[in-house]
């Protein structure tokens, strides 16, 4: 199947998620908490693409299927959506609708007061903390995702500033514990996940460090045992 066509089909399919939150609430289908529902749902959707993202280079280095690199930008810039949508959720829903508005809502005081709430949010609970920490992370990779930015910051810085997609998975794992707190069951399994995905980068680093003549036999070794 051609590479244009495989983008188009998984393009689609990642906004399968939104648009059957859009038809449940349309429909009436989501629970009796439905901003709950939103919230939760981008906030895994989120927590999925990353995984996706961050496994798309060590399938590419097991299967030699070196075309799985041309996905990594979409599935990133889809986890960078979800997880816009996960926070604006908070913002409007959490935030905005508790507000007084002593100047209507089109005013510039209740953008200052939407800031300070928000603010006073983040510094008070951790969860929130550590949630926007995670969307913060996410914020330069989506920005500085396509060629140009590429060419203006170099392979090399690029490649360095692309690293933050791990910690994007470490704190939204720890985001996600810290929501559920009593049924841990899915942030562990997530976390398993992205340990993984983080270990087999530090096996590939240190392969990579072994000496040309050494690298041949590491890997026979290693696929031995």
């Amino acid at each position: 199947m051609p590479i244009r066509i495989l983008k188009i089909l998984i393009f689609v399919a990642a906004l399968g998620p939104v648009a059957w939150l859009i038809r449940a609430g349309l429909t009436g289908n989501l629970s009796a908490n439905p901003l709950s529902d939103i919230t939760n749902e981008t906030g895994v959707w989120t927590l999925r693409f990353v995984c996706v993202t961050l496994s798309i280079t060590p399938l590419r280095r097991l299967t030699g299927w070196n075309a799985l690199i041309r996905f990594r930008r979409m599935t990133g810039l889809f986890a960078f959506f979800y997880g816009t949508l996960h926070f604006l959720t908070y913002v409007i829903v959490d935030r905005f609708a508790g507000l007084d508005f002593p100047h209507g809502i089109v005013a510039w005081t209740t953008v200052v007061n939407l800031a300070k709430s928000v603010s006073e949010d983040i510094y008070k609970r951790p969860f929130i903390t550590v949630g926007f920490a995670t969307w913060c992370t996410m914020l330069p990779l989506a920005v500085t995702s396509t060629a140009g930015w590429i060419r203006r910051l170099g392979g090399r810085r690029w490649s360095r500033l692309h690293r933050l997609v791990y910690a994007t998975g470490v704190l939204g794992v720890l985001h996600y514990w810290w929501l559920v707190k009593a049924d841990v069951r899915r942030p562990l399994t997530y976390g398993f996940i992205v340990a993984v995905l983080l270990a087999s980068r530090v096996y590939w680093s240190r392969l990579r460090s072994v000496s040309p003549a050494a690298a041949p036999r590491a890997a026979k070794s290693s696929v031995r045992l």
